[in-house]
């Protein structure tokens, strides 16, 4: 009975993230964007991210998809918003363990996020809430690419190759 109340709890959380997602639309100006889908069910996510000294100010995400997609966007930025790139990558790969049921929920690390776990339990539905956290490790480590790249093409300034 206990467990019926909490899965009716954990069905409502999501519920209401992918009814009023939180920190959904677009920034003004964004220092990343990228834009990912899912084309076993056809979820599409834009997400983008303000940063300042390294630090997640800023993340919003639009697109569309299925209410597990839409609510794990919505529970991904509510956590990623004042952390590092570091903290953030550190996050996602958390969130990946959990809903393969790889690793016990840790509110404290992924807050409401931590419900998804459930998904595991239907490896279809996998995907589903992944792609919002695969969209937010692509971004950094794209970033991260590219940065190294410009420093790489700036250490060869003034040489002749």
């Amino acid at each position: 009975m206990a467990l019926s109340k909490l899965d009716n709890l954990y069905r409502y959380v999501i519920l209401d993230h992918s009814s009023h997602p939180h920190n959904f639309g677009t920034l003004e100006h964004a220092d990343e964007q990228i834009e990912l889908n899912n084309p076993t069910c056809g979820d599409v996510i834009t997400l983008q991210l303000a940063m300042e000294d390294g630090v997640i100010k800023q993340a919003k995400f639009s697109g569309h998809g299925c209410s597990i997609s839409t609510a794990s966007a919505s529970m991904m930025t509510d956590v990623i918003i004042g952390k590092t790139k570091d903290e953030a990558l550190a996050l996602a790969k958390e969130f990946f363990l959990l809903v393969q049921d790889k690793i016990e929920p840790n509110e404290a690390h992924l807050g409401e996020a931590v419900v998804l776990n459930g998904v595991a339990k239907f490896p279809a539905r996998i995907k589903c809430a992944t792609l919002a956290w695969k969209a937010l490790e692509r971004a950094i480590t794209q970033d991260e690419q590219e940065k190294g790249e410009k420093q790489a093409d700036s250490s060869h300034e003034g040489e002749i190759l």
